[in-house]
This record gives C-alpha cells, structure tokens and sequence, in this order.
C-alpha cells in the first residue's frame, strides 16, 4: 500500500508548464493553443453526449483520428484541423495575440531594463 506522502506532487510549477518542461518558446505556445483547442472541443462533446461513430460522421474523420482526438494526443493534430473540427462542431474560435509586456523594477538612470515578460495567448471556443 502506497503513502499518502507518495502522492504529494514533488514540483510545482508556476506559469506555462510547457515552459516548465524545456520547450522553447515556440513550441511552447504552439502546444498551449492546442491545449486550449482540444480542452474547449471535448467539453462540448462530453456535454453534447457525442458517441466516436457520430464524430466520425460529424467530423468527415477517420476513426482513429477521432479516438486520438478523445485521448487527447495533440502532438498528432495540427493547431489548423482542430481548429477545423471546432468549427464543424459549431463552436466559434477567437485568438488573440498581443505584444509581449514587460515589468522593470527599480531602473536607474542609464543601466538596462531588466523584469519579466509575460506572453498572453488567450483562446476561446463557445457554442
């Protein structure tokens, strides 16, 4: 029989976890829009209670592309096809992009700006 303690996480992470486990930047928004794609269209299915066989009909997808879709294996959907399936499950998209902003603290003058960034993508995807 396992601990309790066992089950305690052992590392938090704060921020973008795709960050957290070394992607680049890149990568890292990439796999974070999908994330928020995919998460946005299984809600809507498991609310519209859609079996894999009306997906397939639904989506024009073969079914182990739909099966894939419902474990949630993004890295083998591009960010365009689910975007894709959302628009044929009737679901609106918005993207937003907006320039990076950066906090400086305590700049004196002539020395360089230091501080976080922070990178907002924000996706949206409603009935």
């Amino acid at each position: 029989m396992k601990s309790i303690a066992a089950n305690k996480p052992t590392h938090i992470v704060k921020g973008n976890i795709f960050d957290a486990l070394g992607f680049s930047a890149c990568e890292a928004s990439a796999l974070k829009v999908k994330a928020e794609i995919l998460s946005a269209i299984l809600e809507h299915i498991r609310n519209e209670g859609y079996t894999q066989a009306q997906l397939v009909s639904l989506l024009d997808e073969y079914q182990p592309s739909v099966s894939n879709l419902l474990k949630g294996r993004i890295a083998q959907v591009s960010i365009e096809k689910l975007l894709r399936y959302a628009d044929r499950l009737k679901l609106q998209t918005t993207i937003a992009v907006r320039p990076l902003q950066t906090r400086t603290r305590g700049i004196e003058a002539g020395s360089k700006p230091t501080g976080l960034r922070r990178r907002t993508t924000r996706i949206a995807a409603t009935a």
